[in-house]
């Protein structure tokens, strides 16, 4: 069902990292993009001992890699595995931009062992790579890997998500000093209670049907909250609202049956925690 959804972006209402999360927290098993495993699309595989099997994300999900590069790539892997990074450029016929995009979207890291180190071998190759060769690298510098916060902006600028931890797991202490709780917290709250929370922008709707009310659905690292926002705060706090990437609110959390929600009275924008993340999100759609 996920790996259906992911081959059929861009569609439907949640990006593919929201899709990832989802699926994760009803326990799917998800594998990275590996130029040693993936196929274009997002594929179910045998996932070790488990009877399930797991999620492989596909080459597909690579920003800016070519088509055309791909079938190159998946005929000569036909043939015979890589053993090096230079191997599967020269076999592949892959240029700088193509190499690039699968160094920065770590998926050499079963060839080149980190980022890092793909990227170095990558720029290490000459322009024009040989036709003919052993595909053995040359000594290559040990370069420390990259933490995990590096890992995860790098894998929402080249794939749009992360297999990392989500972004607020590692914000959440700096999050807790300014009392904000999380989505799994506002679930157990009671109706009516004033919570402060946080989270990814995934999307902002303004419904024909609903007047002037704009709904935001928030994400963390355990779920997502659904605000709120009546028009008099829309228009006083409008920069805040459109433009927040970490959006907080402070709110009163509202019960009908199942159904939870929480009526925003003052919004926060927490962006620059996020540093240098590129998060997007569905819009007025």
């Amino acid at each position: 069902f996920f790996a259906a959804l992911l081959n059929s972006q861009p569609m439907g209402f949640y990006a593919p990292a929201q899709l990832i999360q989802e699926a994760r927290r009803q326990g799917v098993a998800v594998a990275p993009v590996d130029v040693c495993r993936s196929d274009w699309d997002c594929t179910l595989e045998a996932a070790g001992d488990s009877r399930k099997p797991r999620l492989r994300l596909g080459l597909r999900m690579i920003k800016g890699l070519s088509r055309s590069a791909v079938e190159r790539l998946l005929d000569a892997r036909r043939t015979s595995g890589f053993p090096a990074v230079r191997d599967l450029a020269r076999r592949a016929s892959l240029g700088r931009r193509d190499l690039h995009c699968l160094a920065a979207a770590g998926a050499l890291a079963g060839l080149a062992g980190n980022r890092h180190q793909a990227v170095w071998q990558m720029m290490g190759m000459e322009p024009a790579l040989p036709l003919i060769g052993t595909g053995v690298e040359e000594s290559a510098p040990m370069l420390p890997s990259p933490t995990e916060g590096e890992d995860i902006r790098a894998d929402y600028a080249s794939l749009g998500l992360t297999l990392e931890r989500h972004p607020l797991a590692l914000l959440r202490s700096r999050l807790g000093q300014c009392r904000v709780i999380t989505a799994a917290a506002v679930r157990a709250r009671r109706h009516g209670q004033l919570i402060r929370t946080a989270g990814i922008v995934i999307g902002r709707q303004r419904p024909a049907s609903a007047g002037s009310v704009t709904f935001v659905t928030l994400e963390d690292e355990t779920g997502q909250v659904n605000l709120v926002v009546w028009k008099r705060l829309a228009e006083r706090q409008r920069a805040v609202l459109l433009k927040a990437q970490l959006l907080g609110v402070t709110g009163e959390v509202q019960r009908e049956g199942a159904v939870l929600h929480v009526i925003a009275r003052r919004l926060w924008d927490y962006s620059s925690l996020l540093g240098r993340l590129p998060t997007r999100s569905r819009d007025f759609h």
